[in-house]
């Protein structure tokens, strides 16, 4: 009977998210500041369920739920809920929590209604170390990094076309200046570069231990390193080569999509990370 309340609950949590990007949206198209509040606090509640969740889990599991797929996913978009809801109260930087929350709903759904891995369990059982997760919590906060990072230089690109066309008015004022947004997506790869490097390092170590056997030519372990090299060459560029402007939003922007590609695709190619992915 619990399960059936809590699995309720969960779709309630669902509704609300929908419900407060709906009203996100209709704040970036008519700029209506009510809606704008009610969706903070519709989100700020979906926030507090979620982590209520997760302590649950942790609770009744005696672990961090980050071993499966159906876990990963869900703390993914707890961490862009948080970072998305923080960002905003310190930076006030407008629509970025509609933008992140768009990601994060998609992620969501996918959770939620994506076939369950019976098997997954069983072999966590198996493979779990204190080495894998904090691999696992590593590379999802770096993502979690990088989903920001998109989709402030998302914004970037939205104000460049809207100082470019002259189309003046209050969204052009509410999504900030360039600089500052192109300045939020360069410290936020500056946060992910070494936290992915970091975690990838742990996780070659701890198939080293744990898997022996692991063919280093992997899908995943290949696509991790692209992206780890990807998001390298945008901070040479933007460091190095002084890079700026629209060129490095759309290598931005770019990068998160072979982001998506490897947890999506390679992680399904790949030989040892089935369990995960």
């Amino acid at each position: 009977m619990i399960e059936v309340y809590m699995t309720r609950l969960h779709e309630f949590t669902i509704i609300l998210y929908a419900l407060s990007i709906l009203l996100y949206f209709i704040d970036f198209l008519y700029s209506s500041r009510k809606a704008n509040q009610v969706a903070f606090w519709l989100l700020a509640f979906v926030w507090l369920l979620q982590s209520a969740f997760l302590c649950i889990y942790m609770v009744n599991t005696g672990r961090f739920p980050v071993l499966t797929i159906f876990e990963g996913l869900y703390f993914y978009v707890w961490v862009l809920i948080t970072l998305s809801l923080g960002i905003n109260r310190l930076l006030k930087v407008d629509f970025i929590v509609f933008f992140t929350n768009v990601i994060g709903f998609a992620i969501m759904v996918i959770h939620t209604f994506a076939p369950i891995q019976y098997e997954s369990e069983i072999m966590v059982q198996q493979l779990s170390s204190e080495l894998l997760f904090i691999h696992i919590t590593m590379a999802i906060l770096s993502y979690g990094a990088f989903s920001i990072s998109a989709v402030f230089s998302l914004l970037y690109l939205l104000q460049y076309n809207l100082l470019k066309r002259k189309k003046w008015g209050a969204r052009l004022i509410r999504i900030s200046d360039l600089s500052k947004l192109e300045h939020m997506s360069h410290i936020l790869n500056v946060i992910g570069v070494p936290m992915l490097l970091l975690s990838l390092i742990l996780g070659l170590q701890w198939a080293y231990i744990k898997l022996p056997e692991m063919i280093w030519y992997d899908a995943k372990v290949i696509g991790s390193f692209i992206v780890l090299v990807v998001y390298g060459i945008s901070l040479y560029l933007r460091v190095g080569k002084e890079f700026q402007g629209k060129s490095l939003a759309l290598w931005n922007l770019a990068s998160f999509l072979i982001i998506l590609i490897n947890f999506f695709l390679f992680g399904q190619l790949s030989s040892f990370h089935l369990w995960y992915t």
